[in-house]
């Protein structure tokens, strides 16, 4: 525990964006507070930096990093800037989270020799796509890995990846329920019991996500069910190569099937009037958008790639679909909308025990924990024997 110290032990979470940290991992973000650590939050300033600090009680440290930027300069002021920024805080541990993150952070915390876990949340465009730079990206992946003291996985299928490509050598790894859900604040709710049946897709707006296809299949289907609804939640104007533009965007909300909702700050509610989730993803970590409809009782329609296809249990909690594949995808949608009432309260009710059972966020809290924890009790005995 931190209290060995005079003062708190210092603990930098590192991300490309604020959003991810407060929506995907405060649970670790308070499990450490809780447990007497000083925390830091590097990031983008974005609308959930304020969030970290007056919601979660942490601190904040901005991070000049754009998730799409390639430039040779911008890139290097960026590792610059956070071997600055690292150095004037002098953390014990620092956990690393998405792909950028993982490798700057990674080879900053090398250089400096600061103890460091990265997460593997997903594998990304980088992993999705093959060119010069990506190989260069995947090389630099490795390098950072197999530094850190242990790198955590949210799917069996990137762990098996990594270790197939020599992406972590003898680094430790663990694979994690992803960032795990907290059952009580994502409480059940009843599917909805009257018409009409609402699919909604919680995302980022970037073509990797599926959304073009979960358009494509909505609109063939309003064709045959012009009662059912279509819902389309997350951010647009992302920092990633595969950005959806506005005026895509704006073309969809003008046909009038597709209802745009915007990013929101709470999807409870949605989830609560929704009755299944959709997210045809070309690939994740571990869906945490699955995860939270799962934990309110509501089953998914994913693609079948690694991470999605790890969040159902097909055929009980969901159901699968080819991705990129919008026929896929339809069919599986039209079978929903033909499906007993009873049918998908059943599915709905299923999803809810497996997360109890297998995805509560205490389990991935533990695992956080426990890694820090075990680093600092080798760093004492060193110091001991230093001084004996």
């Amino acid at each position: 525990m931190p209290t060995r110290d005079a003062q708190p032990s210092t603990v930098v979470l590192v991300s490309n964006s604020s959003f991810f940290l407060y929506n995907f991992h405060r649970g670790v973000i308070e499990g450490l507070r809780d447990s007497g650590y000083r925390v830091v939050c590097l990031a983008p300033t974005d609308a959930h930096s304020a969030y970290l600090v007056d919601e979660l009680r942490v601190e904040h440290r901005a991070l000049g990093m754009e998730g799409k930027g390639t430039s040779l300069i911008g890139e290097g002021k960026s590792l610059l800037a956070l071997l600055g920024t690292l150095l004037k805080l002098k953390p014990r541990y620092v956990l690393n989270f998405t792909i950028k993150a993982n490798v700057y952070s990674g080879l900053a915390c090398r250089l400096l020799k600061i103890p460091y876990t990265n997460n593997v949340s997903g594998l990304g465009t980088a992993f999705i796509h093959d060119s010069w730079l990506f190989r260069r990206v995947r090389a630099l992946y490795g390098f950072a890995n197999r530094g850190a003291r242990c790198v955590f996985f949210e799917n069996r299928d990137d762990q098996r990846l990594f270790m197939r490509l020599g992406l972590q050598k003898s680094t430790p790894s663990v694979v994690l329920p992803g960032a795990g859900i907290d059952p009580q604040r994502f409480a059940f709710a009843p599917q909805p019991q009257t018409p009409p049946l609402t699919f909604v897709m919680v995302a980022r707006l970037i073509g990797d996500k599926g959304v073009r296809e979960y358009v494509t299949a909505a609109e063939r289907l309003h064709e045959r069910y012009p009662q059912a609804r279509f819902w389309l939640i997350g951010p647009s104007g992302i920092s990633n190569r595969t950005a959806i533009s506005d005026e895509e965007i704006a073309a969809w909300r003008e046909r009038g099937i597709l209802h745009y909702l915007g990013e929101q700050r709470d999807v409870r509610p949605f989830l609560a009037e929704a009755n299944v989730l959709v997210l045809p993803s070309y690939r994740e970590g571990m869906p945490r958008t699955v995860l939270e409809a799962a934990s309110m009782g509501r089953p998914a329609i994913v693609s079948d790639v690694p991470g999605c296809r790890s969040s159902v249990n097909p055929g009980v909690t969901g159901w699968l679909c080819e991705a990129a594949n919008v026929e896929s995808l339809e069919q599986q949608m039209q079978g929903c909308l033909d499906m007993p009432h009873a049918a998908l309260m059943e599915a709905g009710q299923a999803a809810r025990v497996r997360i109890e059972r297998e995805f509560d966020q205490q389990i991935v809290v533990r695992a956080y924990l426990g890694c820090l924890q075990h680093t600092l009790d080798i760093e004492l005995r060193k110091s001991v024997l230093a001084t004996a």
